[in-house]
């Protein structure tokens, strides 16, 4: 097959800008990465990705399937293969005076597991693996690095390309753009204008300490049912969740808790380890253990992107991160990425000419903005779900909320919302 008669710039070169570009090499869209970064690269943390997210690369590239199965990590133990996480309360204030927090449960037991259906499957990655993985699948040449955007500017002679301004001095003209440069992007910036308010991330009212603990350590502390399986601990105003990753050989951390105001310019800022141990001193042992053996004591504020009116202008898009940047409460922002990458590399499939580039992203816009925007609304409610500030403490009801929020996200029919898109597309075309 013929190589499309335009390109397109993908601004970023993260999971969306990586599984993005896969997807639009095989449907032989000319494409050319701009990264800021000096080589590819990424912060390391455990991500989790549910069903949706797996059919979404099975459905882009066996390639990114591959890499995925390479570096994930499913629940050890055969009876949680279908569970997301299992709940428990971690935190000692929520017991009763014998030190439950139901019957025949004390602070730490399982209570009830959240299921999924894992026939599509999932499982959690060390993010900075994952995209090392997907890095190996681009071709030499494809990314040009030490790129960072500055601006962008529409030309002037009635073409529509569009031209990308770089600290370095340098600009970049193509056919089309696609912003996947993250919660702070330049390309969002551009596109809503600075005015706006969802131009710019907001803080959720919550942070989290990000920490790594060998496996052998956590099943001594804990046992192999916490060590080696999916755990959340719910409290008030804060919860901690742990999973598996790197095929089972250490536990992800991540403890959140809250606070009114961001008060720093950086978002990711070092504490001590006093500090973090005293977020959690009237919890319980399980947790108390977990916070004492994180040896990192960063803090990461947790930021999210606001509802804006569109997802594009003329050729530029936005995509990802850069689009609807979530909170991760729900373990559903990496997989909207990557879902995005879906619907617009088979959108892409389908352009013949350059000027019907916009008609491709009129379709994104309008089948993936809902979604992706209730994504980062229902996360939102999510974390506050789960530190006791949606529903109260009130256990039932955060049982019947919790074990059934996801099922959306989880059980999407990709292939209808596919054939909308292009519906939309064609329908646009001809001006049916």
């Amino acid at each position: 097959m013929s190589s499309k008669p335009f390109n397109v710039a993908i601004v970023g070169g993260g999971i969306s800008g990586l599984t993005l570009a896969i997807g639009l090499l095989q449907h032989n869209v000319p494409i050319t990465i701009y990264e800021a970064a000096a080589h590819f690269g990424e912060i390391g943390a455990g991500v989790a990705l549910g069903p949706n997210a797996v059919l979404a690369m099975k459905k882009i590239s066996p390639a990114i399937t591959a890499a995925f199965e390479k570096c994930s990590t499913a629940n050890m133990a055969p009876a949680k293969a279908n569970s997301w996480f299992t709940i428990r309360v971690g935190d000692e204030r929520r017991a009763d005076a014998s030190g439950f927090v139901r019957p025949g449960k004390r602070v730490g037991d399982a209570l009830y597991d959240v299921e999924l259906n894992t026939d599509r499957g999932s499982g959690g990655v060390y993010r900075a693996h994952f995209l090392d993985e997907l890095v190996k699948v681009v071709p030499d040449g494809v990314a040009k690095f030490g790129k960072k955007l500055k601006d962008m500017r529409t030309v002037e002679d009635g073409s529509g390309d569009v031209v990308l301004v770089f600290e370095d001095g340098t600009e970049a003209r193509h056919d089309a753009v696609i912003g996947c440069d993250g919660i702070k992007a330049t390309t969002r910036r551009w596109l809503l204008g600075e005015d706006d308010p969802a131009a710019k991330a907001v803080f959720s009212g919550k942070y989290a300490y990000r920490g790594l603990i060998p496996s052998e350590e956590a099943t001594a502390m804990l046992g192999d049912e916490v060590a080696g399986n999916s755990s959340f601990f719910y409290g008030y105003h804060g919860h901690l969740l742990t999973f598996p990753i790197e095929q089972g050989k250490t536990m992800n951390v991540v403890a959140f808790s809250s606070c009114k105001e961001w008060k720093h310019d950086q978002w990711v800022i070092r504490t001590s380890k006093e500090d973090m141990v005293a977020d959690f001193a009237e919890w319980g042992s399980h947790v108390q253990k977990i916070v004492h053996a994180m040896q990192k004591p960063d803090i990461w504020a947790l930021f999210y992107h606001l509802p804006c009116h569109t997802y594009y202008k003329g050729r530029v898009c936005l995509l990802g991160d850069a689009a609807h940047a979530s909170t991760p409460h729900q373990g559903a922002g990496a997989g909207a990425c990557i879902e995005d990458s879906l619907f617009m590399s088979e959108l892409l499939k389908e352009v013949e000419t350059k000027k019907d580039i916009e008609r491709a992203f009129k379709a994104f816009d309008e089948v993936r903005r809902p979604r992706t925007q209730n994504i980062v609304k229902t996360s939102e409610e999510a974390g506050r779900l789960y530190e006791f500030e949606l529903e109260g403490d009130d256990l039932d009801k955060i049982e019947a909320n919790q074990t059934q929020r996801q099922r959306w996200i989880w059980d999407i029919d990709l292939d209808a919302e596919l054939a909308k898109a292009r519906d939309i597309y064609h329908k646009t075309h001809t001006g049916a």
